[in-house]
């Protein structure tokens, strides 16, 4: 699993190189296992999860899915999941959901299905991470939730007992992982579920396709409306299965920009070429800065040669997460940067707009962040003691920049974990 945090080197100077040339695979996907969990954990049957993730994200789902009366078989690269058949335990105490935004939301809706009570709650950051929008939705579809924590944040109580369904409206404007939860939940519940977008507005809407898709695989539909809503079916279940886990898109971005920042050539294995994976739109984004990418079957690969980065304006409101790694490939290029539309990184493991503003300036570039958007003017380059934040993406994203620039340290490279426990040892082999 996942190191402990004692282990954890308190900084780590990062090695300049030239032009890359290699071959790597990610880990698998992070959003995908924790999809899988829950939803094995419920079905009908045992469930093998094949290439499943283990960091502290994963490792937080399967604690408390134990919790829950679901105690997963780790073996190696697969996982055995006895599907408990849409009724989980209540535990007698409350479940830690650590940091993990995946973890706390998609159980504090399966939770609705549990035998009893159910109290989740999270680090000191969880507690400033609003899930009222989640509580305010289950309650509305006849099961008791609420956010006890100031602002509507953790802990959560869910008064348990089963999902009677209906019809509800839910604000998906902050994080589209509070219409996933719901999602995940619905198959089980005693009426049709019909969720309607308050104001029609969905942040990083491929997440909820990924969650729809993760469904299907399990043998239970939930569908688009005509009206831009979803709708699931009452009177379904999920029916255990063996099923395979691809590399995550999301970690894939840091191989993808190294090849980017430094020139060369990165190529990331085990990627099918049909993956919906939101993160693999960044690949486009690169081409339009100036790099060659190439798919095959089960693989993408980034190129650059001799020819400058140029600066772009885009919006990356379907893929936020990949904001970061981004924001550091627009140091080394031509002309300024505008990412736009990612509002939510404000809410994540950290406020990203705010940590990216001030780290970018620490290198030597002109940074400003707005409400929802970030400019990126680059300057002459500089070392710096990049400060992490207990945030797993800006340690990833940052440690790109010292692939150029002399004098790079990232603070806390350790909380990398939290997706990828092996990232800077692959970044030390590229």
């Amino acid at each position: 699993m996942a190191s402990n945090r004692s282990d954890r080197p308190e900084q780590l100077e990062m090695r300049t190189r030239g032009a890359l040339d290699a071959v790597v695979r990610a880990p698998g996907s992070k959003s995908i296992t924790n999809r899988a969990l829950p939803i094995a954990a419920l079905a009908t049957g045992e469930s093998l999860l094949h290439g499943a993730l283990s960091s502290d994200d994963t490792e937080a789902m399967l604690d408390c899915l134990g919790a829950l009366g679901c105690d997963v078989a780790e073996d190696s690269d697969t996982w055995r999941v006895p599907g408990q058949a849409g009724r989980l335990g209540a535990p007698t105490e409350r479940l830690f959901a650590r940091n993990s935004g995946t973890t706390i939301r998609f159980l504090t809706a399966a939770a609705s299905l549990a035998g009893g009570p159910v109290t989740l709650d999270g680090d000191a950051r969880m507690r400033e991470r609003p899930i009222a929008d989640l509580t305010d939705a289950l309650s509305a579809l006849g099961a008791p939730a609420e956010a006890r924590g100031a602002g509507g944040c953790p802990p959560v109580y869910v008064a348990g007992g089963g999902l009677p369904g209906g019809r509800a409206e839910i604000d998906g404007s902050r994080s589209s992982q509070v219409v996933s939860a719901v999602l995940l939940a619905a198959p089980y519940a005693e009426r049709d579920v019909e969720l309607s977008l308050r104001g029609d507005t969905l942040v990083s809407r491929p997440y909820v396709d990924l969650t729809l898709e993760v469904m299907r695989s399990f043998g239970a539909e939930a569908e688009w409306t005509s009206a831009g809503g979803l709708h699931v079916r009452a009177g379904q279940h999920y029916t255990g299965r063996s099923f395979e886990i691809e590399p995550d898109a999301s970690a894939a971005a840091y191989p993808f920009c190294a090849a980017a920042i430094a020139g060369g050539r990165v190529r990331v294995n085990g990627i099918p070429s049909d993956s919906i994976q939101a993160d693999l739109a960044l690949l486009p984004i690169l081409e339009r800065m100036g790099c060659r990418v190439k798919r095959g079957p089960d693989f993408a690969e980034v190129c650059r040669g001799d020819e400058p980065l140029q600066g772009i304006d885009v919006d990356m409101n379907a893929l936020p997460d990949a904001a970061l790694a981004l924001a550091v490939v627009a140091l080394f290029a031509t002309g300024p940067t505008r990412i736009r539309n990612v509002a939510n990184l404000r809410l994540k493991e950290t406020d990203r707009l705010a940590a990216l503003q001030a780290e970018l300036r620490k290198l030597g570039a002109n940074a400003t962040a707005q409400a929802d958007s970030l400019e990126i003017d680059p300057g002459p380059l500089r070392g710096a003691r990049i400060e992490t934040y207990a945030d797993h993406r800006m340690a990833m994203a940052f440690a790109l920049a010292g692939l150029r620039v002399p004098g790079v340290t990232i603070v806390d490279p350790g909380c990398a974990a939290k997706t990828w426990p092996g990232y800077f040892s692959i970044l030390e082999q590229l």
